[in-house]
């Protein structure tokens, strides 16, 4: 049985008495950080009596296959991530994948996850939502994705490193306009626990200070009073991932998708056609 364990991501307390029991049964646990899991063991008290492993990004395709052999075997193997669900933006999505395929038992221990935590006490519309995962580090892939997000009406959930909060909210004030609602949720459940709410420009602007911690950012969908753009107001977009290095066709292609237009419509505005 494969079982995708759930941890904490900031209180100790917030660990389950099934994390507890399958940790100390488990004949492998596969762990993101094997330091950081073994004290997680001794300040839970569990005493591991299975083969521990490391499983993160660098070695998780070949480590996979090996986990699949152990629970072929019949073993039972426990994945568990520095903090979260396994396989939400962590570890676990290949070694599920392949666990399904090969017709092994799955499943999970629910735990705290920072995307449903953000999306509580952000004061935003939870009914739909969408996780986006960490923006791209670079500029111009980074307003790619976000302009290809312009028009999503769900509430969107993104994760992103403390040193890149700042031009993350000003590429987002620029995707999405500077008025549109957001919250940081920063070392969530932890005791310095901070939630910042105002629109993507407020925020924006906090965040050019030091920010430290673990950062989730909530962002507000496109609604149904948001007014339309104007053809200008699309040309001058396609301008300006232009002087991010994304290639014209490419930016007309992205702009048009999320403003919901024929793209030889803003082809022919780009080029005064």
């Amino acid at each position: 049985m494969l079982i995708l364990a759930g941890a904490p991501i900031g209180q100790l307390g917030d660990a389950s008495p099934r994390l507890r029991e399958a940790l100390a049964k488990a004949d492998v646990i596969a762990a993101e950080d094997t330091r950081r899991f073994r004290r997680l063991a001794s300040d839970l008290a569990v005493t591991v009596t299975g083969r521990v492993v490391s499983y993160y990004d660098a070695n998780e395709v070949g480590r996979a296959k090996e986990l699949l052999e152990a629970l072929l075997a019949g073993q039972t193997v426990v994945v568990i991530t520095d903090a979260g669900m396994p396989g939400v933006s962590d570890p676990g999505y290949r070694l599920t994948h392949l666990a399904v395929e090969a017709g092994v038992q799955v499943t999970a221990l629910p735990g705290p996850s920072a995307v449903t935590t953000a999306l509580a006490v952000s004061g935003l519309p939870s009914d739909r939502f969408c996780f986006e995962g960490f923006p791209p580090r670079k500029p111009g892939e980074r307003a790619r994705r976000l302009a290809a997000l312009a028009g999503e009406e769900r509430t969107m959930v993104f994760f992103e490193a403390p040193h890149r909060v700042g031009a993350a909210l000003e590429a987002m004030a620029e995707a999405f306009g500077p008025d549109r609602p957001a919250a940081v949720c920063r070392e969530l459940t932890k005791t310095y626990e901070e939630v910042r709410r105002g629109t993507l420009a407020e925020l924006a602007e906090w965040a050019a200070g030091e920010v430290r911690g673990e950062i989730t950012l909530v962002i507000a969908g496109r609604t149904v009073s948001d007014a339309p753009p104007v053809m200008d107001d699309l040309v001058g977009e396609v301008a300006r991932l232009e002087e991010t290095g994304v290639p014209r066709k490419q930016a007309i292609v992205d702009v048009a998708k999320s403003a919901g237009i024929p793209k030889r419509e803003l082809y022919n505005a780009v080029h005064g056609t």
